[in-house]
């Protein structure tokens, strides 16, 4: 980027924290987010998230919403539909993409009938308890199976199921925080993400793939957020073609989705090299240990340019609205 002159002079409100149960990985990134932006000059305050968030943003003369949201409220559609309905631009995904790409299960009905790969599975509702060698047989799995809550992230609420045993409390955990529980085909092999920047222009940056080398194999909350616990191998070492593969289906699930701004999709390979879509990410970490900005780095963005990179969806959104206005008003 290398930019010097701001993008704009208007205040820019960093939304963070809320009530998700990833409200501390939010009030971290939106820190990193509010102190990056000072850094380059921009009249930027940070907002906790509350019920009094209208106000807030009134009485701070809000004019554009940076998003450091994570988990359901941030990242859903529900705060994006808020900003749409007031007028207020914000980075990122709008309330379509993010409601999609929130939902494990939507996102992968979408992907797939796109015939973006996805790994087998089912869901069971909150108050059902069939027998795991019932599920196994209907949805044509075996064991280890994946267990977690259709719209959490961080990956809270996740078990992988090796045994009959873990079968119930790993139900009764995603339960805890999702209707829905998503039991999916546990595939083995390489776990590795892949961030994506959406441009101005409707063009798309695939950043270079990021290989996670997590401890036991389960990239867990913990793995995530400790530092030193998990080995992060940027680029990905991994074939030529794969990396070309799943960069292609990493732009390709941001574009079905309509994702706009910075998302991250992950993915899993199977030592055979065969590439699934996990999940989509339309508000990603921003934290001293996120994926989004060691990517970027890989890819010469640094830290505060990859801020500016992401703010530009708020300007593009700003843009759209005043347009839309100036026609209805024609």
């Amino acid at each position: 980027m290398g930019q010097t002159a701001r993008l704009t002079t208007a205040r820019i409100g960093v939304l963070m924290g809320g009530r998700s149960s990833e409200r501390e990985v939010s009030l971290r990134t939106g820190q990193a987010v509010h102190q990056s932006l000072v850094r380059r000059g921009y009249d930027a305050v940070s907002i906790d998230v509350t019920d009094h968030l209208y106000q807030d943003l009134k009485d701070q003369k809000i004019a554009v919403a940076f998003l450091s949201l994570h988990g359901p409220g941030g990242e859903d559609g529900t705060i994006q539909g808020f900003l749409d309905t007031i007028g207020m631009p914000y980075t990122g995904s709008g309330v379509q993409a993010s409601a999609v790409g929130m939902h494990k299960v939507i996102t992968k009905t979408v992907l797939a009938a796109h015939a973006i790969p996805v790994p087998a599975g089912t869901v069971v509702q909150r108050g059902a308890m069939p027998s795991l060698a019932r599920i196994l047989k209907s949805a044509k799995l075996k064991l280890p199976v994946v267990v977690k809550p259709a719209s959490q992230g961080s990956t809270i609420g996740v078990t992988i199921v090796r045994h009959v045993k873990e079968w119930k409390d790993a139900l009764a955990l995603a339960h805890r925080y999702d209707p829905d529980a998503m039991v999916e085909a546990y595939i083995a092999g390489h776990e590795v993400t892949v961030s994506i920047l959406g441009g101005s222009a409707g063009s798309a940056k695939v950043l270079p793939a990021v290989e996670i080398v997590a401890p036991d194999g389960f990239y867990d909350f913990s793995a995530k957020y400790q530092k030193g616990k998990t080995r992060y191998l940027c680029p990905a070492p991994l074939p030529a073609k794969i990396l070309r593969e799943i960069g292609a289906l990493g732009q390709r699930t941001y574009e079905v989705l309509g994702c706009e701004g910075a998302a991250r999709v992950d993915f899993r390979i199977t030592p055979k090299g065969r590439s699934y879509v996990l999940e989509i990410n339309t508000v990603p970490g921003m934290t001293e240990t996120s994926l989004l900005p060691m990517a970027a780095a890989q890819a010469g963005i640094d830290y505060d340019s990859l801020v500016e990179w992401i703010l530009q969806s708020a300007l593009d959104r700003a843009h759209r609205f005043a347009q839309a206005a100036k026609r209805e008003s024609a």
